[in-house]
This record gives C-alpha cells, structure tokens and sequence, in this order.
C-alpha cells in the first residue's frame, strides 16, 4: 500500500522526466527479478554462472540508460537557472540608476552643496531628532529620511535679514502609506510610539500644506482660531432652553466693553448629597454632605484653540455645602487652569477704605445669616431704637439684607462691568464688587457658561461691545527688527534657554520677546534663547508660524503635530540643539508663560562649580503618580509607585554633559520616554547620577510652579499682560508681582 501511495505521489507531483525515469527503472527491476527466479531453477555451475553473467550485463545496460536520463533533466535544468540567473542581472543593469536614487533619498542625502544658516540649523536638528529618535522602535522609520538640512539664502534674504524656511520633506520611498498601516498592526509598539508615529506622518503632511497657503490672504478681522468673521450685536438674549441645547454656554462674539451688563433670571435647585472623601477621614462619617451651589463665569473663548479658556471672572455662589457651613459667594480668575486667590464674601462687610473700594462700591456687602431683614442697627439696643425714631434722628438705620440666594427661588443677577471691576447685583441690591485683575481684559470675554445646580430661565446681555477685537496673529505679532533674535554665536556663551510653545501662541511668543528677551545679556549673546515649536492641525496657523519664523529667527520648528503628550520630544530637542548646535556649559528649560529674571538665574549657575553636573530647579521628591482622573497615569506608561526626583516644567538648568548623555542614549535607542517631559528629565538625570557621575541637586522655591512669589527667579502661568507688567516692575529696579497669587 505504501509502494502505491509513492506512486500516486510521483504521477501526481513529479516532473514528467522523472516519471518517465521511475518507470523505466520499475521495469528494468521487474526483468532482474525474473532473471534471478529463472537462475534459481539452473541446476549447472557453468549455466548458472553464462546466466549471471547475462544478468550483470543486462543490469548495467539498464542502469546505465538510468543514468543517462537523469543526466539530461540535470543538465536541463542547469541551463534553465542560468537563463533566469542572466536575465535577472539583465534587468539590474537596467534598474541600477535607480536603485541608486533610492538610496540617496532614504539617507536623506541630496547631494547639494550650500552654507548652513542659523535657520538651516534649526530644521537640520529637527530632521536629526526624527531619524535619531524616532526610530527607536517605530520601524517604519528606518526607510524615511529627515527634511533636507541644506538652504541657500537668496540676496533678497540677506539684504532684509529674513532667513527662507524650506518645507521639511519627508520621504517614504518605496513604502506606501498603506504598507506602513499593515507593519504598524504587525510590530509591536507602545500607545505613546504610535501617537509619535502618527504625529511625524500628519506634520509631514502639514509641512507639504504650508508653501500652498499665502499668508496675506488671512482677514485681518478675523480669528485665526475660527476663520471667519462675525457680527458684534449691541445685545444678545437666550432662554434657558437654548442656553441647555449650547452646553451652558452664551457667546459674547465681540467681547465686553465698559457699561455692558447680563441680566440672569434663575432658580437655584435645592440641596443634594455629595461625597466628600476628606470629610470622612476627618470626621469618621460617610463623608456625605449637602450640597446647593452654581458658577457664573466670563470665559476668554478666543484667546486659546484646544486650550481650556482662560477664567476672566469666576462667579460661585454656594448656598449649602461650603467648608465653613455658612453660605458664600467667591470670586475668582483662572488662567490655564492656575486658580488666583479666591474673594470670599461670607456676609462680613469689606472696609470701606479708598484703595480696597471698586469703582466707590465695597468688594463684600452686609447680609445676615437667615431670612430676616434686620431693620435695626446691630449696635443699639430696641428700646434705644424707637426713642431715637421718635424724637427723629440724623442718619436712617442701617438694613441688613439677608442672604441673596435661597432654593427654590427665583433671583434675577446683574453682572455689570464697570472702570476697575465687576459689580454684582442681585433683585436691585448690590452685593459685591470684583476688580479687574492684571493679564485679563473684559475684551477677551467672548464666552458666558452657567453651571451647577440652577434652573436658568432667560439670560439678557446689553451695552455690548460693538467693535471686533481681533484675535488675528498679524495683530498679535509685531513684526519690528527691534524684536529680532541675534544670529547664533560661533563661539561658547554662558547659557541656552529652550522655550517651549504651541503653535497657535503668537501673543506669547511676542510677550516674550518684547520683555526679558531683552535683557541685554541675550542682546549681547552671552545668552541665546529659542522657541521650540511643532505644528498645528490648521495650515494658515503653520503659514503665520513659517513667516513669523523667517522674519524674528529665533524659532525651531519641529516637523510633527503637536499634543500635549509629546512635549518631551521639544525637550529632547532643546537638548539637542544645545549639545550639536551651540557651545554652552548649561541648557535652560521653560515655558512661553514664564517669565525669567535672566541676571538672577546667571548668578545661581555661577555659584556652582564648573566641574560638578547640575540640575537646578523647584524640586519635587517622592511624588506618587495619579491613577484616576483627568491627568491620570497608567501602570502601563509608569509601572513604578513613585517618580524619581524631578524639576517642574516650567523652570530648569541641566549641565551640558547631561544634555549630552541624554542625546546619547536617544541615539543608540536607550532613552525611556514618559508623556511627563520634567518626570522624565528627572529619570534621566537619575540614570545619568547612577551610571556616569554624580549630580548636584539644587532645589529653589524661587523656581515658582504655581505663579509668581516673592523674589522670584520665575514666574509661571503668566498671560502676556502679565508679562509687561512684571517687565515694566523690573526695569524699575522692583521684581513685584503683578497677580494676587
């Protein structure tokens, strides 16, 4: 059975000639096994040995012809290989040219001659941070190049001091997008290399928009964030139906203007039960209160794109549920999510001194702690308030007011601005005053949101702005030589300051350059300062960038989407720039919203020894990661319970050896990447302490993460107001704070 299933094999799947061979050998077996039977039957030695001889004569003929045929499909199949073998180096001789030019595009190599500029350097890094970094795990990155890092300045350029920024080109080659696609479901990547990954194909994209775009087109009257103009209606009204269908939400298109109003009709629901987990470990209860409260709030809707919008006043009244047991009504700004200190009315009267006073009214009115109106002076006696009314007297008694918000009852709000602040009237009486804050303008209050446990019935808003405030960068940005950055310098200076900054911040951006960018230490390049910037989603927002870039020349552009998750490739970038572009003993990290006193951060970095490593900032030891919420991290992004020491974000100094390491490790695919940037500058540097040499740790609370404090030497969350006020205080020989933070 086996012999036939062979068989079966050869007929079905075997090449024809070696059938043919088998057969014949069959054949040739089946005449030697009948020869052997008929030499069995042969009785004579002589016979037997003329029969054997007859046999081995027959058997190597067969054989032989065996041989021959195997001979023949060998040698045919020989000439077969060397026919293909011929023509396929045939074909190579054709296709070589371009073989050639495949390599040269994948190495990112062109082939062009040309000087590096300052601007060359910057997009030069950025193709060198992608083909260095990125490629750690993303294996389609080993078939794409870096933009070109050769630029030619035209006469043009040179006379006017603008630098032309190419577009950074990425090549994919022979790999489609959707070959990519299919090895990106293949490979095993992490969630944050798969955000990088994308975010490199979409910047290369975006770069590819940027030159199809002309920048002077952009209206100057309109929004950059929304790409179009709107009207500025005088008054605007909503019922509260609308105002549900709108999220909560009433747009102030054009803004507010001095003597504009809202008038809010509404009815505060009553209390319900919340927990509150603090509560119960103080208190060893359920941790369950009540709770009856509802935010008013002018939002700054335009000032930021994929940003929470800046709190220009935060109105809270809290019926029931407030940590004094007692009803309150707080006051209050946010900017990028950085609470002021809180105006808490709690029905004490405020002093009615002339610098505490807004606009002559007090910042707190007067009310009583239950529903009845006392009539009387709290200071005299009943018996001595009747005789005082009867035999008439100067001066009418005081009426307290009791609380202007109850459940279940309907108030009617007025919210007016006025010269110095806000004045909150609630069913005709004035009940508090709030003052403007520095860094937010009544202008950029495009937005009206009422929260919390209220019915809101109508909202009515009047006297409103009737001009467009333009949100448009050509206003933001000032395009005046006196801002321009000086060229990079040939040789070592004292400090490079990285300053991260999204996209879309041209107001920043300017702040900044107009404030301590103009210390004359950076003037003079004893300190040189860049921004570091990814792309933006919309092409005129990249176009602006692109132009703005080429005019002031302090801008690194990085050619991927920018997210908040990625901001530790910006300082990786920093590093880079400070290791491979520049000579500087020390890298500065920070934030376009913080401002720097340059001359108090030089002397911290000089009384340290130039020997020693250093990180210096505001330091954070043994901080536990957040598990739930909003900025929750998971076990997957950091498996450990703690982070390593580290500096916060918004402020700080690295030795350049440690910079060095860092591109080091990136560029032989050794550098744990976190979404944290300053966590992960922390894990660096503690890798770096255990594995090269000892850091010194310099910690300073001066470094402020939280706004601005005493002698700062920077201030964070600062709005480009707030900015030139702090500037303004420190050309006056005053480092004063301009918030009330």
């Amino acid at each position: 059975m086996a012999t036939s299933r062979l068989a079966r094999f050869v007929s079905e799947v075997a090449p024809p000639q070696f059938v043919t061979v088998m057969r014949r050998h069959r054949a040739a077996k089946q005449k030697l096994d009948t020869i052997k039977e008929e030499e069995n039957k042969e009785d004579s030695f002589n016979g037997g040995m003329v029969v054997m001889m007859k046999t081995s004569h027959q058997h190597t003929l067969l054989i032989f012809r065996s041989c021959r045929d195997l001979a023949a499909i060998v040698g045919f199949r020989i000439l077969l290989f060397t026919g293909f073998s011929g023509f396929y180096l045939v074909f190579l001789a054709f296709k070589f040219p371009h073989f050639i030019e495949m390599v040269a595009m994948l190495s990112g190599d062109t082939g062009l001659d040309g000087a590096l500029s300052d601007t060359s350097l910057d997009v030069s890094l950025s193709g060198s941070l992608r083909n260095d970094m990125l490629n750690r795990k993303l294996e389609d990155e080993d078939h794409q190049s870096g933009p070109s890092t050769t630029q030619k300045v035209s006469p043009e350029e040179k006379i006017n001091g603008s630098k032309q920024i190419q577009p950074l080109l990425f090549r994919y080659g022979r790999i489609s997008g959707e070959v990519m696609r299919r090895r990106n479901r293949t490979i095993h990547m992490s969630p944050f290399e798969r955000m990088a990954d994308e975010a490199w194909i979409l910047g290369s994209k975006a770069w590819e928009d940027v030159d199809k775009f002309e920048v002077d087109k952009i209206d100057e009257s309109a929004s950059i964030f929304e790409g179009k103009v709107e009207s500025c209606p005088s008054q605007i009204s909503m019922n509260g139906g609308d105002l549900n269908k709108a999220n909560r939400i009433m747009l102030l298109p054009c803004g507010l203007a001095a003597g504009s109003s809202i008038t809010i009709l509404g009815t505060p629901q009553y209390a319900h039960k919340e927990s509150v987990p603090q509560r119960s470990r103080l208190t060893r209860s359920d941790g369950m209160v009540l709770v009856s409260q509802f935010m008013v709030e002018l939002q700054g809707l335009k000032t930021g794109d994929g940003e929470y919008p800046p709190k220009i006043l935060h109105l809270n009244p809290r019926i029931k549920g407030d940590w004094n047991h007692r009803p309150v009504i707080e006051h209050n700004t946010c900017y990028r999510m950085q609470w002021g200190v809180a105006q808490r009315c709690d029905g004490t009267p405020s002093k009615k001194d002339a610098d505490v006073l807004v606009d002559g009214f007090r910042r707190c009115e007067k009310w009583t702690q239950n529903d009845i109106i006392d009539m009387v002076d709290s200071k005299e006696s009943k018996t001595t308030s009747w005789f005082k009314r009867f035999i008439g007297r100067e001066q009418k008694p005081e009426v307290t007011w009791s609380f202007p918000f109850a459940e279940g009852k309907v108030f009617v709000l007025t919210l007016r601005a006025g010269i110095d602040g806000f004045h909150i009237n609630v069913g005709g009486r004035h009940v508090s005053s709030f003052p403007y804050r520095p860094g937010f303008t009544i202008e950029d209050a495009t937005g009206l949101a009422v929260t919390g446990d209220v019915d809101i019935h109508s909202i009515h808003a009047t006297s409103l702005s009737t001009s467009h405030p333009s949100f448009s960068p050509q206003k933001a940005i000032e395009f005046s030589s006196e801002w321009k950055a000086p060229p990079l310098p040939g040789t070592p200076f004292r400090l490079f300051m990285g300053v991260l900054s999204a996209t879309n911040h041209f107001s920043e951006r300017m702040a900044v350059r107009k404030t301590w960018m103009q210390h004359p230490s950076i003037k003079s390049s004893d300190v040189v300062a860049r921004f570091f910037v990814a792309l933006n989603p919309r092409k005129e927002v990249n176009a602006m960038l692109k132009k703005e870039a080429e005019y002031f020349g302090d801008i690194v552009i990085l050619p991927f989407m920018d997210r908040y998750e990625l901001v530790v490739l910006k300082t990786i970038a920093i590093c880079e720039f400070g290791v491979q572009n520049v000579t500087t003993p020390y890298i500065m990290k920070c934030d376009d919203d913080t401002f720097i006193r340059v001359e108090s951060i030089l002397k911290q970095i000089d009384g340290v020894s130039p020997e020693k490593s250093l990180y210096m900032g505001n330091l954070n030891l043994r901080h536990r990661p957040l598990r739930t919420g909003k900025w929750a991290v998971t076990w997957e992004e950091w498996p450990e319970a703690v982070y390593p020491p580290y500096a916060n974000g918004p402020g700080y100094i690295i030795s350049s050896n440690i910079a060095k390491y860092i591109v080091s490790q990136n560029s032989r695919h050794k550098l744990r990447l976190f979404k944290m940037e300053d966590v992960s500058m922390g894990l660096w540097v503690e890798q770096f302490n255990a594995s090269m040499q000892p850091v010194e740790y310099s910690h300073s609370w001066k470094f402020c993460q939280y706004g601005c404090t005493l002698n700062y030497y920077t201030a964070h969350y600062q709005s480009p107001s707030q900015m030139m006020c702090l500037w303004d205080n420190l050309l006056k020989g005053r480092p004063q704070c301009c918030n009330f933070r």
